[in-house]
């Protein structure tokens, strides 16, 4: 079977390197001219690193990353902190896998080596998706070639391409919330803060995560607020590192030193959009940000996009007819995908509470919201989950 994959970010990487390990014939098209990332950090939780291990890219991106020993919820005013839970050994003695935090650019050089090693000619670049015929199964590129497959994975991201072929634009809605984010090298930082652990600045109207990246070289730094003013949903929009430093008035002087160490800031803003009630059509489907895209309150963005990829494949491989495929696949990961969209929602609220505002109101507040009942509640059905064996529907 001739697999077309659309997109070679994340998702659409791990997917082609699932199916070729299965023994499919794939090829990505991706629209940029090189294979890479902007420079910006994820975290990958045990579920994640479970589909890496699986594909054999665990190791090599073990080498690049840090391991996280916690996460931590620190208040935006006094820098109090509580532990939100172990990670480190805990997380390998919890769920059999680490706690990463990455830089985005070496996930995709890992996968995409990867992929090469299976196929080396299977990533086309400069290779945009203008026209899909679903019914051939035509995808018509910009650059004015064709390509013909007997499957379509549609892995183009939040503004897919290939979605929209399939079921049109889709409503979007504004969040009323405005993202930052910075890589900041770590030398510009005290030593106080240069430690290997997750952190979650909390208050009202805002929070602020930061984490290692790159071996320690750098520190994450993600900001999110609630503005009205920025509506443009594309995360290379660039901003001014004054700006930054208005939104987070009166916040800690540790978040201020990330602000003024960071060489490049860029802004975004948060788009919702409704878990879709279907994803596949034909022999064409979606996965990742084309089908669930979801706020980063949860950190599961780009591990459900792997989770995806790795599903899709298994279920390719086990299930005889690919139309047939493709629906279990979908059945199997919409439950999931649904509830962790809903999930991260849910988080915006939870870290802009008005409650945070005094620290009297923080203490009682995160004693609640952050108990250890609580944690398990959101967390533990992500981490346990199992990409390699899970049922399909």
């Amino acid at each position: 079977m001739k697999i077309a994959v659309v997109g070679g970010g994340i998702g659409g990487l791990t997917a082609a390197l699932a199916l070729l390990k299965r023994g499919f014939e794939v090829d990505v098209y991706e629209q940029a001219h090189e294979l890479r990332e902007v420079g910006a950090g994820i975290q990958i939780s045990a579920n994640g690193n479970r589909v890496l291990a699986a594909l054999g890219v665990l190791e090599p991106l073990k080498e690049l990353s840090c391991e996280a020993s916690g996460k931590e919820i620190r208040l935006w005013s006094t820098g109090q902190t509580w532990k939100l839970f172990d990670l480190g050994q805990e997380s390998i003695a919890r769920y059999g896998f680490p706690y990463l935090t990455v830089y985005r650019p070496d996930l995709i050089g890992v996968l995409a080596d990867a992929v090469r090693r299976e196929k080396p000619d299977a990533i086309h670049l400069d290779s945009k998706l203008s026209a899909l015929d679903a019914q051939a199964l035509v995808l018509k590129l910009q650059n004015g070639k064709e390509a013909k497959a007997d499957l379509i994975v549609g892995a183009d991201g939040v503004h897919s391409r290939v979605r929209q072929a399939l079921f049109g634009e889709g409503e979007a809605r504004f969040t009323g919330i405005v993202a930052w984010r910075g890589t900041v090298p770590m030398e510009r930082l005290p030593a106080h803060m240069r430690r290997r652990v997750g952190t979650n600045w909390i208050g009202p109207g805002g929070h602020v995560v930061h984490y290692p990246v790159h071996r320690g070289e750098y520190m994450n730094f993600v900001g999110v607020v609630e503005r009205a003013d920025w509506k443009i949903e594309s995360w290379t929009a660039l901003g001014s590192a004054e700006d930054c430093a208005a939104d987070y008035a009166g916040w800690h002087d540790d978040i201020h030193r990330m602000i003024r160490g960071a060489p490049q800031l860029y802004k975004w803003a948060l788009v919702g959009r409704a878990p879709m009630e279907r994803w596949t059509q034909g022999r064409v489907t979606l996965l990742g940000d084309a089908c669930h895209p979801m706020l980063p309150m949860l950190a599961q963005g780009a591990v459900m996009a792997m989770e995806d990829g790795l599903v899709l494949a298994r279920a390719l491989a086990e299930v005889k007819d690919s139309a047939a495929a493709l629906e279990r696949y979908e059945a199997a990961r919409k439950e999931r995908t649904r509830r962790t969209v809903l999930g991260s929602a849910e988080n915006a609220k939870r870290f802009h509470n008005p409650r945070l505002a005094d620290a009297q109101g923080a203490q009682e507040y995160v004693d609640r919201e952050w108990s250890e009942p609580r944690i398990r509640e959101r967390y533990e059905w992500l981490f346990t989950y199992d990409a390699t064996a899970a049922p399909l529907a």
